[in-house]
């Protein structure tokens, strides 16, 4: 069984910037494929970024050139560095991951491990 276990989240001004790190065990994340949602409150849960076993990335265009992805497989962690943030980023942010793909997927649904969260609040 995978755990994932996210950290990083916090308050931050409008223009700041956090990073969020994913630490899993159970199992190498070099064999998993990684991805990072959001939900704000009284919305659905939003794809914002993800990451393959080669570290191909993709993001979400309202995070593009703000937000990266990135993974060091040697510390079992992905990350999400988040910068420019803007007060519509508040959110709690979920880590997910399953195992490698050949391609990446922003369904939430095709992610089997799941971590409890990190709220990140962008004050204006």
């Amino acid at each position: 069984q995978v755990q994932l276990v996210e950290s990083g989240g916090g308050l931050v001004q409008a223009g700041g910037s956090l990073r969020l790190s994913c630490a899993a065990s159970g199992r190498t994340f070099s064999s998993l494929d990684a991805g990072w949602f959001r939900q704000a409150p009284g919305k659905e849960r939003e794809f914002v970024a993800a990451i393959r076993w080669d570290s191909n990335t993709y993001v979400t265009d309202s995070v593009k050139g703000r937000f990266t992805m990135s993974r060091d497989n040697a510390k079992n962690t992905v990350y999400l560095q988040m910068n420019s943030l803007k007060p519509e980023d508040t959110a709690v942010y979920y880590c997910a991951a399953r195992p490698n793909r050949p391609l990446i997927t922003t369904r939430a649904r095709d992610y089997a491990y799941w971590g409890q969260g990190t709220q990140v609040t962008v004050s204006s």
